[in-house]
């Protein structure tokens, strides 16, 4: 089913349909033989009352006028059924408390108890209904304003959540490019001393992942571009991780490349995260482990995907630990996994020698927290 959220006109359109429905059934029910019958007059005056609620997120205030204007005439006009709850105003106050600026709803809400107590005196001018009346458009103003305290909560959440994956998307590219730059410029004035023909691969390398961290960056600032024609390149996948591992080849990193199970098509997200695992485990590598090799091994299993990243470098007695400023580049492995319901670990590799990173990754389902 599609998403109804970015369609207003078909909700309003289904809302108001579902009160013309509820507004009819007094109309199809047999009355009493004392009580007139129900006419196709007062059932058209009904349904005025009802299709106003179409614009009622555009002219909400209009909408109240026209909604208490028909029912007015309703009332004075013709002796028709009565209905057991005031949909449509219900339905108003409620848009008008979720939805108006603050001044519109307070104003609407000091009006509300006079306009209740006039209608009330149209219709049967009793106590009862009057304190009924009084309750249930106060909870439909209640219910409106948590309904709006919702909203904003899940938009500021939702807000909070990309701006930690831009900002993971971010650490990951430029401590990536940078660290492998900075290897390769330490590396470059001893090779025009020793082998000069070295030194041209070494400043070549560092041009290439320039412009790769360039093209990256780019990507990533189209996201945050607000217009809706904006080119969107697709993010990195397990298919562009070769072409990272040459690349981390070029600082001098010997790093061999593993995969077992059937391969199978990732969802984006998914992919990206596979990615920048890869990305952030061999980053943390270059710059801390002093290591001369490293293995990356992707396990596509029945219901997950395992990467695993392991050198034989200084391993956590080497302050390999806390990771790339003060610990981001690992705590950012650990926030990528948990995004997908999936584990992240990291310590010594195998016999205690060198450094491991592990992360898995669930395939059947995706979490977001």
């Amino acid at each position: 089913m599609r998403d109804l959220r970015g369609r207003p006109w078909a909700t309003d359109i289904g809302l108001a349909l579902l009160v013309q429905a509820a507004m009819t059934m007094p109309f199809v029910v047999p009355r009493a033989p004392d009580l007139p019958p129900a006419t196709w007059t007062a059932y058209g005056l009904t349904t005025l009352t009802v299709v106003p609620l179409v614009w009622r997120r555009r002219a909400p205030i209009a909408v109240l006028v026209a909604v208490l204007a028909t029912s007015a005439l309703y009332e004075l006009a013709v002796d028709g059924p009565g209905q057991p709850l005031p949909y449509t105003g219900l339905v108003l106050v409620h848009t008008i408390a979720s939805l108006s600026p603050r001044r519109t709803r307070l104003a609407v809400l000091a009006l509300l108890p006079a306009l209740i107590t006039v209608s009330v005196w149209l219709n049967t001018r009793s106590a009862r209904e009057l304190s009924f009346s009084l309750f249930v458009f106060g909870a439909a103003y209640a219910l409106g304003r948590l309904s709006d305290t919702r909203q904003r909560y899940v938009a500021e959440m939702a807000a909070a959540r990309e701006r930690a994956r831009i900002a993971r998307e971010m650490h990951d590219i430029l401590s990536h490019a940078v660290s492998l730059m900075v290897v390769q410029a330490e590396a470059g004035p001893v090779a025009v001393r020793a082998a000069p023909e070295r030194a041209e691969a070494a400043f070549e390398a560092i041009s290439g992942t320039g412009r790769e961290a360039m093209v990256q960056l780019r990507r990533m600032l189209g996201v945050l571009r607000e217009e809706d024609d904006a080119p969107r390149v697709p993010q990195p996948g397990p298919a562009d991780v070769p072409a990272l591992l040459e690349r981390v080849r070029h600082s001098g990193l010997d790093v061999s490349y593993d995969v077992t199970g059937p391969a199978r098509a990732l969802p984006p997200d998914l992919g990206t995260t596979v990615y920048r695992v890869v990305q952030e485990a061999l980053t943390n590598t270059v710059r801390h482990a002093r290591a001369g090799s490293a293995a990356v091994r992707l396990a596509y299993g029945e219901g997950e995907v395992e990467i695993t990243v392991t050198d034989d470098g200084r391993g956590p007695a080497g302050g390999r630990t806390r990771g790339p400023a003060g610990g981001h580049g690992l705590a950012g492995i650990r926030e990528r996994a948990a995004a997908h319901g999936g584990t992240a670990a990291h310590g010594p590799g195998p016999g205690g020698r060198g450094f491991q990173v592990a992360v898995t990754l669930p395939l059947a389902r995706e979490v977001t927290v």
